[in-house]
């Protein structure tokens, strides 16, 4: 059985950097965050798999091949304030780390009290977790350079739109009819202009889905 150092290794030579992901900030930060650590203990083993893992319903670790692809298309900065939505056990928050100046984890319970403990005991100083439910966000600690988004949305809620900087970026994925695109967005005079990125799918998150309207 390979070690987990030997499986980051492997993840990032077939899942990260042959996805044309390329920066070396992203490449050494998920060399460095042990990804087991960020999961269940019965997933420690698959923790390196190619694929969406549950943390609980409805709720997924982001495939690393989707997370650095969005990680990638953000461009976070070390000047940058990010917000990460659903952070989970905290895995992407502590690879954001790596790369901006101040990450604001937003988790509802009982992931939240997860992501608090995995990552005090990693010691990652540059992280607030905060317990919100995910469309609320944390405009208390805003507005942000860049907002990521930990699972898949048919809409974004206004709350999170507003708390996005001026020239700022958000990335997440968008589901529609089972079939999934991840999208950039850049907000311009008020306003989130999205372009597509590549295809991904995830589990829609509550309170990220569209509002049906009935007419009689």
């Amino acid at each position: 059985m390979q070690d987990f150092e030997t499986r980051r290794v492997v993840m990032v030579d077939t899942q990260v950097r042959p996805n044309d992901v390329t920066k070396f900030p992203i490449i050494e930060a998920m060399l460095n965050v042990p990804r087991e650590s960020y999961v269940p203990d019965s997933l420690r083993e698959v923790a390196y798999l190619g694929e969406n893992l549950e943390l609980a319903p409805g709720r997924v670790l982001l495939e690393p091949r989707i997370f650095s692809k969005l990680l990638d298309a953000l461009n976070i900065t070390a000047t940058d304030l990010v917000l990460d939505l659903g952070c989970g056990y905290g895995y992407s928050s502590a690879v954001i780390a790596h790369l901006a100046e101040a990450v604001v984890a937003v988790e509802e319970d009982p992931l939240a009290k997860q992501a608090e403990a995995t990552l005090g005991a990693a010691e990652v100083d540059n992280i607030a977790v905060v317990h919100n439910v995910l469309e609320q966000g944390a405009p208390q600690h805003g507005p942000f350079d860049a907002i990521i988004i930990e699972g898949a949305v048919e809409e974004v809620p206004t709350a999170i739109i507003d708390s996005l900087k001026e020239g700022g970026r958000i990335g997440a994925v968008f589901m529609e009819n089972n079939l999934g695109i991840a999208r950039i967005g850049t907000k311009t005079d008020g306003v989130v202009n999205w372009r597509d990125v590549f295809n991904a799918a995830a589990p829609v998150l509550e309170g990220f889905r569209k509002v049906k309207s009935f007419s009689l």
